[in-house]
């Protein structure tokens, strides 16, 4: 593997180590206190200055990331809250929502509360407030290569209802500033099921700054409301009084030769380094053909989401009148790639 700027064999770092962790791998810890008491993490390192907290609690979505030490994702006011203080009605999910880089949002609702065919549905669905079971957390070698994996499964049912199972499998190389997610959800019921899915990336400061650049995929935008401008959308600002919330769509996204769509934030002077950092994030767009931005350089909510989904984010209803809704038949599977990487320049 290539670490503090060498490639080193397995034999040769063990000759110079007490056990791996000493300078990367998992490690798995609980809270004990507050509305966080008994939220669990599983804490990973890759060695090269990329830390993230994996939350079984949560659905397996990813807490605080940080680039040697530094954050680069945005936490909410609430905290890392248990699930059990979750509200599923209304905007109840704004309670308890933890931010953090990564929460899902699904499986069978995204976005607006609403009724869809008597069934009543809260903001963002149930994903990010379930707690993931079959949970398997380790670190191997592979030749000289150090994995760490994470994999657990996700389920949202129902009595006479929907029964959608998430399959979750998150790795890392040691070495490398490197987050893979591989999901798979599956219809393990025997009727037709609505699958909305969104994955909800949070940036925030210090990476975003009124220096960060942020660069689309996009042939398309609309705004969510007709009368938003189509501005700024690749420029960052300080955080602004009164700043209400504005959502984007990029639709028609360019894509490269391997399928993958691709977003980059830039900022040109990051605070550890003063040089320039970038992230990427980028994911299979033919199942997930939409990129919702969240806006909100907000006074206390400084945050730009970038959200990789196969929908829009008015409600279950709203989708299936627009005919975008989308079914999977009773066993059918889909299968969803994404990565996130972190490079200084």
């Amino acid at each position: 593997m290539n670490l503090y700027g060498r490639e080193w064999s397995r034999r040769e770092l063990e000759a110079r180590l007490g056990c791996i962790e000493q300078i990367g791998g998992l490690r798995r810890v609980q809270s004990t206190e507050g509305r966080e008491s008994g939220v669990e993490e599983i804490q990973i390192r890759t060695g090269a200055g990329l830390s993230y907290s994996i939350l079984p609690s949560r659905g397996l979505d990813i807490g605080l990331a940080e680039f040697g030490g530094v954050p680069l994702s945005w936490l909410s006011p609430n905290g890392e809250v248990h699930p059990a203080f979750f509200d599923d009605q209304g905007s109840g999910w704004l309670r308890t929502a933890a931010g953090g880089l990564l929460m899902t949002c699904g499986l069978t609702q995204v976005g607006s509360p609403g009724t869809d065919g008597g069934e009543e549905l809260g903001l963002h669905g149930r994903a990010h407030h379930t707690p993931a079971r079959h949970i398997c957390a380790e670190g191997f070698w592979e030749g000289d290569e150090y994995i760490t994996v994470v994999q657990g499964k996700v389920e949202e049912t129902s009595i006479f209802g929907w029964n959608l199972r998430l399959t979750r499998h998150i790795s890392s190389y040691l070495g490398k500033n490197q987050i893979l997610i591989r999901d798979v959800v599956e219809n393990a019921g025997f009727e037709p099921a609505p699958h909305m899915l969104l994955y909800h990336f949070n940036f925030g400061f210090p990476l975003l700054d009124e220096l960060t650049e942020i660069r689309f995929p996009t042939s398309s935008v609309n705004p969510r409301e007709p009368e938003l401008p189509i501005e700024d959308l690749e420029n960052w600002l300080l955080p602004q009084e009164g700043f209400q919330e504005r959502v984007y769509y990029h639709e028609n996204l360019s894509i490269g030769a391997d399928g993958m769509a691709a977003i980059t934030v830039r900022n040109p002077r990051f605070p550890l380094t003063d040089r320039p950092l970038m992230v990427r994030l980028s994911w299979e767009a033919h199942n997930l053909p939409v990129l919702v931005q969240w806006k909100m350089p907000g006074e206390g909510t400084h945050v730009l989401g970038i959200e990789p989904a196969n929908c829009h984010v008015e409600g279950r209803a709203a989708e299936r009148e627009r005919g975008t809704l989308v079914m999977l038949a009773p066993g059918q599977t889909m299968e969803y790639n994404l990565e996130f990487s972190v490079s200084e320049e």
